[in-house]
C-alpha cells in the first residue's frame, strides 16, 4: 500500500480513515476537497488537475476520494490500493447529518475558507442532500471501476460495516 484511494459516498468516513491510514502507513495525505476548492464562494482551483497529476506521480500518497471527474481515471490508474467504504444509507446519513449540523452550528471553516450555512441546507449541493441523492450512483460507479479490467491490478478492500473497517485498520 503505497498509493491509496479511500472511496465511498459523502459522509462514509473517508477523510477520517484516510488520516488514520496516513499516520499508520506514513503516507502523505492529500485531501481532495481542499485541493479542489480554493476560495470563497466554493471557487474551484484552476490548477486542480495539474496539482493532482503532480502529487499522484509520486511513489507514495493517500487520498480521500473517488476523484473528481477530471482526475478520476488518472488517480485510479496510478493507485495500487483502493479502500472502499461501502456503507448503507442507514450508516452514512446519520453521520453526514451530524457532521453538517456541527459545521453549521460552529461555523467551521472548510476548504478555501468556505463554511456550511443554515441556508445551504436548502441547496441540492448541500452534503446531506448530495449524499442521499448520490448514494446509489456512487456505489454503482465504484463497483463498475473495481470490476474494470484496467483497474484489475488494484488491491481492493471493500467494507460494508464500520466495525469491519476498524478491525482491518487495527490489524495493519
Amino acid at each position: 500500500m503505497e498509493r491509496v484511494l479511500v472511496v465511498g459516498v459523502t459522509g462514509a468516513g473517508k477523510s477520517t480513515l484516510t488520516r488514520a491510514l496516513s499516520g499508520r502507513l506514513g503516507l502523505p495525505y492529500h485531501e481532495m476537497d481542499a485541493l479542489y476548492f480554493d476560495g470563497p464562494g466554493w471557487a474551484v482551483n484552476s490548477a486542480f488537475a495539474e496539482d493532482v497529476a503532480r502529487f499522484s506521480a509520486r511513489s507514495r500518497w493517500i487520498v480521500d476520494s473517488l476523484g473528481y471527474p477530471e482526475v478520476r481515471d488518472l488517480l485510479w490508474e496510478r493507485a495500487d490500493t483502493v479502500v472502499w467504504l461501502d456503507y448503507p444509507r442507514q450508516v452514512v446519513m446519520p453521520r453526514v447529518v451530524r457532521r453538517s449540523l456541527r459545521r453549521s452550528a460552529r461555523r467551521e471553516v472548510l476548504f478555501g475558507g468556505n463554511r456550511e450555512t443554515w441556508g445551504g441546507w436548502l441547496s441540492r449541493e448541500h452534503p446531506v442532500w448530495w449524499s442521499w441523492s448520490q448514494h446509489a450512483g456512487r456505489r454503482a460507479e465504484i463497483a463498475r471501476r473495481t470490476r474494470d479490467p484496467r483497474f484489475g491490478p488494484l488491491d481492493t478492500h471493500r467494507f460494508n460495516r464500520p466495525a469491519d473497517t476498524a478491525a482491518w485498520l487495527a490489524a495493519l
